[in-house]
């Protein structure tokens, strides 16, 4: 949804007019016109309109294409905390996604979007997915690009299909369950991201060995001890080791001063070797 975006939309049902409404409204597109095509083809055929605050209309013939021009509401700083606008590049509001916490944040997931370097037609293994957010945005690079989110948590791999179907990226895979152990059966990856479980052993060498040569795995982490796992590894394998620093303005009394976020340690590399050459749609080419 984009201002100015002109939508056919397949109905379901009577139903999906108000639906569709309802969905633009709480995007904070309640403008938007509205335009229900019925019965085309036939001599009954009819068009019911209105905008999508308020819609006016109830269900009616089950046969039916919406039409939808996109408006967006005026923006108020309101609006604004509770409505994310999906840009089309990494680094979604944080508010974009539900989450317990354990989320790649904005910044932070804009730079580790950048080192994995999406790709159209590439599959990312998204491991420690949390709420799914590098998974989601990989996805959102392209609509080739597919991915597969593992997370142990039953609760936060089923907040990770959540986002991924309101964002629009409904064809992200999510396993639920440990990482190695889940990573055996999982289809050859281009890009490895690795946000969570990086001590638990085996993880690092079973997603670098599972990675296609001129492959790219990145790594973030918080803690001293899996900091130190990464320096080991950027010492044997190469690529970039480096520290992002965050900082916010935030209220202090009367005034305002910066409130640091804890500093994130990403190693980067390209596993050497050359590329494997093109595989045919059944591995690589299909579509969501």
């Amino acid at each position: 949804l984009y201002p100015g975006r002109r939508l056919l939309v397949l109905s379901a049902g009577a139903g999906t007019p108000a639906e569709v409404a309802a969905l633009l409204r709480d995007r904070g597109f309640g403008p938007s016109r509205l335009r229900v095509l019925a019965r085309l083809g036939g001599a009954d055929e009819h068009v019911t309109e209105g905008a999508a605050e308020g819609w006016p209309h109830p269900p009616g013939d089950a046969l039916n294409i919406v039409a939808v021009d996109c408006r967006a509401a005026e923006t108020t700083p309101e609006s604004a905390a509770k409505t994310a606008r999906l840009a089309l590049t990494p680094g979604l509001p944080d508010h974009s996604y539900e989450h317990d916490g354990q989320l790649t944040k904005r910044h932070v997931r804009a730079a580790t979007l950048a080192a994995l370097a999406p790709a159209p037609g590439e599959l990312l293994w998204d491991v420690g997915g949390g709420a799914g957010s590098i998974g989601i945005e990989w996805m959102r690079a392209h609509r080739s690009c597919r991915a597969v989110s593992v997370e142990r948590d039953p609760v936060r791999a089923r907040r990770i299909e959540h986002n991924a179907h309101t964002l629009g990226v409904p064809g992200l895979r999510v396993v639920t369950g440990p990482a190695p152990a889940s990573l055996a059966e999982l289809p050859t990856p281009d890009a490895v991201f690795i946000g969570g479980g990086l001590t638990a052993p085996g993880v690092l060498d079973a997603c670098w060995d599972a990675l296609r040569p001129g492959g790219r795995i990145v790594a973030n982490t918080v803690t001293l001890e899996s900091e130190a796992l990464l320096a080991d590894w950027h010492r044997r394998r190469g690529g970039e080791l480096v520290r992002i620093a965050v900082a916010h303005a935030v209220p202090v009394g009367g005034f305002t001063g910066w409130r640091q976020a804890m500093p994130v340690t990403q190693w980067a590399a390209v596993k050497s070797g050359p590329p494997a050459p093109a595989v045919e749609s059944a591995d690589r080419g299909e579509e969501r």
